[in-house]
């Protein structure tokens, strides 16, 4: 590989990059949801980017993943509204 292919293949991958979007910046604010294991606190995301849905505050018998899972499931939930 030339230096001037090297070079294009890191400023492309360098502007692949910029282009991601950052979760931060659609986050809405906390929501609190009533599950059969207690309350799990949310950090739902745009309508949109419910995949980003995730838990910020669980019980501590619950694990993350179910957790995530409850919160993923509001973010459908909302979907669907």
């Amino acid at each position: 590989m030339t230096k001037l292919s090297a070079v294009a293949v890191l400023l492309g991958g360098l502007f692949l990059a910029a282009c991601i979007p950052n979760p931060d910046q659609f986050a809405t604010e906390p929501v609190r949801i009533q599950t059969p294991g207690g309350v799990v606190t949310c950090q739902l995301y745009t309508e949109s980017r419910v995949i980003w849905d995730r838990s910020v505050a669980r019980p501590e018998d619950m694990t993350v993943q179910q957790a995530d899972n409850y919160c993923r499931g509001e973010g459908q939930r909302r979907l669907r509204r």
